[in-house]
């Protein structure tokens, strides 16, 4: 689209009322978001299956509350 065509474009949009702006502020929005929210909801359960298999195969090495919370305040300094 040329620079003519986005000004014209933006001078149509700003002639539009202010619920109509925003509306089509939240499309334009929408349309730059990445993946739809059941694209991230189906890569998390495969995360989560993933490492509930390492859990219980063994692979994963568990922490306690305790030993976390060491590592943590030796990582800043408390």
């Amino acid at each position: 689209m040329s620079t003519a065509e986005l000004e014209a474009l933006k001078h149509a949009a700003l002639s539009l009322t202010e619920q109509e702006r925003a509306k089509l502020a939240s499309e334009l929005m929408a349309s730059l978001d990445g993946p739809a929210e059941g694209d991230v909801a189906d890569a998390w359960d495969i995360e989560i299956c993933r490492r509930i298999n390492e859990i219980e195969s063994g692979k994963a090495t568990l922490l306690d509350l305790d030993e976390v919370l060491a590592r943590a305040r030796s990582r800043i300094g408390a």
